[in-house]
């Protein structure tokens, strides 16, 4: 099995502008994802930027970057844009890394690529961990997932779901189908292809998640459950705190 790697890297960001660039354990954070990423199955690992500021630095670390459009509405679009630049074919599988995963776990990334290679019948998968902590699971900034016995998802939300209605309390931790949705992703460039067609749905404009604009238009997503305890990504201050610690530990 062969598959691509597109690292999404914007500049803007509401809590933490230029956050790709951010400093951890004297690198930029981006190169972090990268040098993980490298460590996957992957033969390829290509950064998609709006910025030139981060495209030249992934460029002078030697490392393969792609200018794209500065007004994608999503990161997946962002990733469809660069399916097409780069000339891939419609069997290709491309596994997108978030640009703020300076600690992804590469088997993480090879459990994603690795699930469309076994399922041709399904064009998206993406990863889940159970949920360990009572506060992550009423916590709105935590997405969880509800999956089907073939371990495909039925529902993304920032509520807590399923809601457990008559024992809704720490109790419920560490029971089977409570589960956090981690964000990455894995594609069969074909349906990337198609994406920009896919209307936005109003389920995605609630939420806020664009994975339920895959799962309204009726694709299916599989899930791959994560057995070790995925590292945290860097979407605020605090979190950047946290991971330069954990580097410099």
């Amino acid at each position: 099995m062969t598959f691509k790697i597109i690292i999404p890297a914007r500049y803007q960001s509401s809590r933490l502008e230029g956050k790709p660039l951010l400093e951890i354990d004297g690198v930029p954070m981006v190169i972090h994802v990268v040098k993980q990423s490298l460590k996957s199955k992957a033969d390829e690992v290509v950064v998609a930027t709006d910025d030139q500021r981060i495209f030249d630095v992934v460029v002078k670390f030697g490392y393969k970057a792609i200018m794209t459009n500065l007004n994608h509405r999503s990161g997946t679009d962002r990733v469809a844009e660069v399916v097409d630049l780069m000339g891939w074919t419609d069997n290709e599988i491309v596994v997108n890394v978030q640009g703020d995963e300076p600690l992804i776990n590469p088997s993480l990334i090879n459990q994603v690529a690795e699930y469309l290679d076994d399922r041709r019948d399904v064009f998206v998968s993406t990863a889940c961990h159970s949920i360990t902590d009572y506060n992550d699971f009423v916590n709105p900034n935590n997405v969880k997932v509800v999956l089907d016995k073939n371990s495909q998802a039925l529902y993304f939300s920032r509520a807590p779901i399923p809601f457990p209605r008559d024992e809704f309390n720490q109790k419920i931790i560490g029971r089977e189908g409570f589960y956090k949705h981690i964000g990455i992703y894995a594609y069969r460039a074909k349906f990337l292809k198609g994406f920009k067609d896919i209307e936005q749905a109003p389920l995605e404009d609630i939420e806020k998640l664009e994975q339920l604009r895959i799962l309204y238009a009726g694709y299916k997503i599989g899930v791959v459950q994560s057995i070790d305890t995925p590292f945290p990504g860097v979407d605020t201050p605090e979190d950047l705190k946290r991971v330069r610690k954990l580097f410099s530990n």
